[in-house]
C-alpha cells in the first residue's frame, strides 16, 4: 500500500519519547523509545524498535477486568482470557498454542487483573505475520466459537485453576483480607479467577454480551516491540486489524471505594501448620500521589533482607519465618499489605504487636535518608532489568502497555523512575502515618480445617444455540489460513569468551551492551551430589550460609550493603552445583564483584549464625506439608531414588540431617568443595573484555580455596511398579506424578529426548496436555518433564487432577506413555517439536542472567563452548525413528511409580482398580498408615 493511503487511515497520536530528565536516580538509566498511532477503529498502536535479537514481542491489552463486571458474575473477564484460546473463526480450537509453539514462539500467555486483561507472546521476527493474524482473528471473529461446548469445557478448566490456588496454603486466608478491604458488590472483594457459584452460573448469552462489550479494538492497546521493519509495520497493522469494526462505547467504571472508619478483623483456618498474620489499608491509586512513598515504604518495611521486618522479626526476636510487605497498585484503590507468617510457638497476637511496633517506629521516626536510597535504588534496577526482555511480565511491550492503560502515555518511564526520585524520609513518614489502626484490616490464618466453597458442576444441554451473528464486516480470503512465515532470521547464539585466572578460575564471558545491567555468577560444581551419607540437604545448607555474614560484613551489614546498590544477590544450591549470583546497574559494577567474591570466599559461618538458619531451615520443612506441590516432588524423589542417594531428597534435606549438622560439617563442605579450579565466573552485560579481566583478577585472583568436584551418582536398583498416596484429607485436588529415573544432561541422545518428550507433555499442545486437560476437562494443566543433572535425574509427567477423576487421569497418562512407545510421532507433530525447540532457542537468551544461566551449563556439564550454537542443527536431524528409539529406551511405564498427594478416602479406591501394583498410603511426614499400608491391588 502506498505510504500516502497508508497515513489516511492512521491518526498519529504520539511521536518519540522524551530523554529522561536530569537527576540523581535517572543518571545512566535508558530511555525507552517508541511510537504511538490510532487507527481509524480506535485501536491505540505503540511500537518499539529493537534489533538485538531476531525477536518481536506482540502484546494486546484490553481495557476490562474485574473492575467492569458486575455482581453475581465474577471471573468473567478471566473466563475470557481462557475462551480468548479455543479457537476463532479461521483457527480452530487448540491451534492457537500449536501454530505458536510451531513458530518457536515463547511467553505465550494470557494474564487478568483486576483492571485489566492481556495476551501476549513473542516469537521469532519473521513470524511476525503470525502473531498478528491469531490476535486480529480473535479480537474479530471469537463469536464463533462461542459455543456452550466451549464455554463448558472452559468453566471447567477455570474451576481446575481456582482448586489448585486452593491447594496452596494461605490462598483461602490472602482472599479473606479482601473480603475485608473491600463491600460485597465491590469488583475487589473477590478474586480476579472468580467464585465457583460465579463461574459455574455463567450463561452463553451473557458471556456473548460480554465479548461484544469489552473485546474490542476501541477499548484495546497493542504494543509491538523488537526486530520489525519500521517501514512495513504500520501496513501490517492496518492490515489485520484495521477492518474491525471500533465496538460500542464501554460503559464507565461506577464501583467506588468507601473508607474504613474503624478496624476489621477476622480469623480464617487453613490446613497449614503455622499461623500467619496479614495487614491491610486501602491506599491511594496507582500512579497516584503517595502510590510511590508506598512503594519505598513497602520495600523499607519488608523488602528483604535488610527490612525492618525481617531485622526486628525473623533476624533480632525470631518469631518469624518471614516477613514481608508489599504495595498492590490498583486502579480504585490500592492495598499496602504487611504479611508476616509465625515460628512455632508464637501466637499471631504476639507477632502483630510486634508489627505494630515496627510500624510505629518508623510512623514516629521516620526512615533514614540510607533506607530510602536503598528502596529507591531496587525499584529502579528492577524496572530496568526488566527492560531486557521484550515481552512477558514487566517487557518493554508490557511496559508501554501498562503506561498507556493507565496513563494514556507508554513514555512514561522517565516520569516513572522521577516519581520515585521525589520520595523523601519525610513524605515516607508522612504515608506511614496514614496506616492507622482504625483504618486497618487484620487477618489471621490459623490451622485448622480448610473450609471451601462447594459447588456442584451443572448439567449444560445438549443443544447447541446458534452462533453469534457478527458485526457486518469484509473478510479478505486471506484470513482463511495462517500467513506465510518471512525469511528466517540468522540465528547467531552467543558462545562465551573464556579465560582463566592463574589460581584455575574459569572465566566466561558475553557482552551485551544495550542496557546498563550486568549478571555475575559463581557456579560451584558442589551440589547436593556431594552429600555425605547422613547429611542431606548439607550442599543447601552451606550455599545458604554464604548470605548469611561474611569475615568483614556481618548478615545484616551484607544486605545493607548489597540493598545500597540497588542489586540483587542470591546463593543457591541444585543436585549439581552450588552458585552465588549479583544482578545490578553497570555502574555499581565494582562494587557488586566485591560484595559476590566476600561471599564466595570469606563466609563466616558465625555459630550463632549457622543457629540461627538451622531454625529458618527446620521450619521450612515444616511447612513442606501444608503445600502439595512440594510433597509431591519430596516424595517422587525419595520413592525413585531412595533415601540413602544424593537425589532421594529435597535440597533443603530432612529435619534428622538438619538437626545433626554441625558448623564442622559446614566448614569442611566449604573447604573441600569450594574452589576456583571447581568453579566459573560467569558473567554477561554492559562490561568489555579488558572491564572483566581487571575485575576477575582484582576480586578473584587471591581465591585459593582447593575444591574438587565429586563424582556424578549412579542410580540404584531398577524400580518396581507401585502406587504411593500420600494423604491430604479433604484437599481439592490430588497432585499426580508418575516417575522413574531419566537421563544425564551430557547424553548424546538429548536432542532425541527433548523432541520426543515436547510432542508427549513438553508443550501446551502435547498429548498429555490436550487428554486431560482440553479433551477431558480433569486439570488446569498436565505435562512431563525430563530433570537433567550430572548423574540420571528423574523423569515425571502429572498434574493437579480433579480429587473425582484421580484415577481416569492416571489411566490416561499411561495411556499416553505406551502410545508414545507404540508408534512414530506424527509429521505434524515431529515438525511441531522440532520447530519449537529450535527456534524458541533465541529467547533463552533474552536476558543477562538468562545469559549467564546457560554458560553456567556449559561449565557444569563439561559442554563445547559453541554447544547452543550448534544445537539448532542437532535438533533439526532428529527423526521420527530417533524419537521412537529414545521413548522405547528411556520410558518404561512398567517401572514407573505413581505419587498421588490427595485425599486418600476419595481416590484409593479407584486407584486400586487401576491394577498398578502395590499401594501404600503414608502420612504427609512419610509414616506409613497402618490400616492401609498393606493394602495392595493385583499386578
Amino acid at each position: 500500500m502506498p505510504r500516502r493511503a497508508l497515513l489516511s487511515l492512521l491518526i498519529l497520536d504520539v511521536a518519540i519519547a522524551a530523554a529522561a530528565p536530569p537527576g540523581r536516580g535517572s543518571q545512566g538509566l535508558p530511555t525507552l523509545k517508541y511510537e504511538k498511532f490510532k487507527l481509524k477503529n480506535g485501536l491505540e498502536v505503540i511500537l518499539s524498535e529493537d534489533h538485538k535479537l531476531p525477536l518481536v514481542a506482540v502484546n494486546l491489552w484490553y481495557h476490562v477486568g474485574p473492575a467492569n463486571e458486575r455482581p453475581g458474575r465474577t471471573g468473567f473477564a478471566h473466563l475470557f482470557e481462557h475462551m480468548m484460546f479455543q479457537g476463532s473463526k479461521h483457527v480452530k480450537p487448540n491451534e492457537h498454542f500449536r501454530l505458536l509453539e510451531a513458530a518457536g514462539a515463547t511467553d505465550i500467555n494470557g494474564t487478568t487483573d483486576f483492571d485489566r486483561t492481556n495476551y501476549f507472546e513473542t516469537v521469532p521476527s519473521n513470524q511476525l505475520e503470525l502473531a498478528l493474524w491469531l490476535e486480529s482473528d480473535r479480537m474479530g471473529w471469537l463469536p464463533d466459537m462461542l459455543t456452550a461446548r466451549n464455554l463448558a469445557n472452559q468453566r471447567d478448566v477455570v474451576r481446575n485453576e481456582r482448586r489448585q490456588g486452593e491447594s496452596a496454603p494461605y490462598d483461602i486466608v490472602e482472599e479473606g483480607l479482601f473480603h475485608q478491604l473491600f463491600p460485597k458488590n465491590h469488583p475487589y472483594y473477590g478474586v480476579v479467577i472468580g467464585s465457583h457459584a460465579d463461574i459455574e452460573a455463567a450463561e452463553l448469552p451473557e458471556v456473548r454480551e460480554f465479548f461484544k462489550q469489552y473485546y474490542s479494538p476501541g477499548n484495546a492497546s497493542l504494543a509491538i516491540a523488537g526486530d520489525f521493519d519500521p517501514k512495513t509495520i504500520k501496513a501490517l497493522v492496518e492490515k489485520y486489524f484495521g477492518a474491525i469494526p471500533a465496538g460500542p462505547p464501554v460503559p464507565p467504571i461506577s464501583a467506588t471505594t468507601p473508607p474504613i472508619a474503624s478496624e476489621r478483623r477476622a480469623t480464617i483456618t487453613d490446613r497449614v501448620e503455622l499461623p500467619r498474620v496479614y495487614m491491610a489499608w486501602l491506599t491511594p491509586p496507582i500512579f497516584k500521589p503517595g502510590d510511590a512513598d508506598a512503594g519505598v515504604l513497602a520495600r523499607i518495611l519488608g523488602g528483604g533482607k535488610s527490612s525492618r521486618l525481617y531485622k526486628k522479626l525473623v533476624f533480632d526476636k525470631q518469631i518469624a519465618q518471614d516477613a514481608r510487605a508489599e504495595q498492590n497498585s490498583l486502579l480504585l484503590d490500592s492495598v499496602f499489605e504487611i504479611t508476616v507468617t509465625a515460628k512455632p510457638g508464637v501466637k499471631p497476637e504476639d507477632l502483630e504487636q510486634a508489627i505494630e511496633e515496627e510500624l510505629a517506629r518508623i510512623q514516629q521516626e521516620g526512615p533514614t535518608q540510607a533506607e530510602v536510597e536503598g528502596a529507591r535504588n531496587v525499584i529502579e534496577t528492577n524496572i530496568v532489568r526488566g527492560l531486557e526482555r521484550l515481552g512477558g511480565f514487566g517487557g518493554v511491550s508490557d511496559r508501554l502497555n501498562l503506561y498507556n492503560h493507565y496513563l494514556h502515555d507508554p513514555g512514561y518511564l522517565p516520569k516513572d523512575i522521577a516519581r520515585y526520585d521525589a520520595v523523601t524520609p519525610d513524605s515516607v513518614k508522612k504515608f506511614a502515618a496514614s496506616l492507622t489502626h482504625n483504618s486497618s484490616a487484620v487477618v489471621y490464618g490459623v490451622p485448622g480445617e480448610k473450609k471451601l466453597e462447594d459447588v456442584p458442576k451443572r448439567e449444560d444441554a445438549a443443544a447447541q444455540p446458534p452462533p453469534m451473528p457478527r458485526p457486518d464486516k469484509p473478510e479478505e480470503a486471506w484470513r482463511a489460513r495462517p500467513p506465510k512465515p518471512g525469511k528466517s532470521p540468522t540465528l547467531n547464539l552467543p558462545s562465551p569468551l573464556s579465560f582463566k585466572l592463574a589460581n584455575g578460575l574459569t572465566v566466561f564471558l558475553v557482552e551485551r551492551h544495550n542496557l546498563p545491567v550486568i549478571t555475575a555468577n559463581v557456579a560451584v560444581r558442589a551440589g547436593s551430589e556431594a552429600n555425605p551419607p547422613g547429611r542431606a540437604g548439607l550442599a543447601s545448607f552451606t550455599a545458604a550460609m554464604l548470605q548469611e555474614g561474611t569475615e568483614k560484613r556481618p548478615a545484616l551489614k551484607l544486605a545493607d550493603d548489597v540493598e545500597f546498590i540497588g542489586a540483587t544477590l542470591n546463593t543457591n544450591s541444585s543436585a549439581d552445583q552450588a552458585s552465588a549470583g549479583i544482578r545490578s546497574l553497570s555502574k555499581n559494577s565494582d562494587a557488586a564483584f566485591d560484595l559476590l567474591a566476600d561471599v564466595v570466599q570469606h563466609p563466616a559461618f558465625q555459630p550463632e549464625d549457622v543457629e540461627r538458619v538451622r531454625k529458618l531451615r527446620l521450619t521450612a520443612i515444616l511447612q513442606q506439608k501444608d503445600n502439595p506441590y512440594i510433597l509431591a516432588s519430596k516424595f517422587l524423589y525419595r520413592e525413585v531414588y531412595g533415601e540413602k542417594h544424593p537425589y532421594g531428597y529435597l535440597e533443603t534435606g530432612t529435619t534428622e540431617s538438619t538437626q545433626a549438622t554441625t558448623r564442622e560439617d559446614l566448614l569442611n563442605f566449604y573447604r573441600a568443595e569450594y574452589g576456583p579450579a571447581n568453579a566459573l565466573l560467569s558473567v554477561a552485560g554492559d562490561v568489555t573484555a579488558a572491564q572483566l579481566k581487571s575485575l576477575a583478577e582484582k576480586y578473584f585472583g587471591g581465591w585459593a580455596g582447593v575444591g574438587k568436584a565429586a563424582e556424578p551418582p549412579v542410580p540404584g536398583t531398577a524400580l518396581a511398579r507401585r502406587i504411593v498416596i500420600v494423604d491430604k484429607a479433604g484437599a481439592p485436588q490430588t497432585m499426580v506424578r508418575v516417575a522413574q529415573v531419566g537421563v544425564t544432561r551430557n547424553n548424546p541422545d538429548y536432542p532425541a529426548v527433548e523432541v520426543m518428550n515436547a510432542a508427549l507433555g513438553g508443550l501446551f499442545s502435547s498429548r498429555i496436555n490436550l487428554n486431560l486437560r482440553e479433551q477431558h476437562g480433569y486439570t488446569y494443566g498436565a505435562f512431563s518433564a525430563f530433570v537433567y543433572r550430572r548423574g540420571p535425574g528423574p523423569f515425571f509427567t502429572g498434574g493437579a487432577i480433579r480429587t473425582d477423576v484421580t484415577a481416569p487421569a492416571v489411566k490416561e497418562i499411561f495411556n499416553e506413555l505406551r502410545r508414545i512407545r507404540e508408534a512414530p510421532l506424527t509429521p505434524d507433530e515431529l515438525s511441531l517439536a522440532k520447530d519449537f525447540l529450535a527456534r524458541s532457542l533465541a529467547g533463552r537468551f533474552e536476558t543477562t542472567a538468562n545469559i549467564a544461566d546457560r554458560m553456567g551449563e556449559l561449565f557444569i556439564y563439561s559442554l563445547p563452548l559453541d554447544y547452543f550454537r550448534t544445537l539448532p542443527g542437532r535438533i533439526d536431524g532428529v527423526s521420527a525413528a530417533d524419537a521412537l528409539r529414545v521413548a522405547q529406551k528411556y520410558l518404561t511405564p512398567e517401572n514407573m511409580v505413581v505419587i498421588a498427594v490427595g485425599d486418600r478416602a476419595k481416590i484409593e479406591p479407584e486407584l486400586k482398580k487401576l491394577e498398578l501394583g502395590p499401594m501404600v498410603a503414608l502420612d504427609a511426614e512419610g509414616k506409613p498408615i497402618a490400616s492401609a499400608a498393606a493394602s495392595t491391588a493385583s499386578n
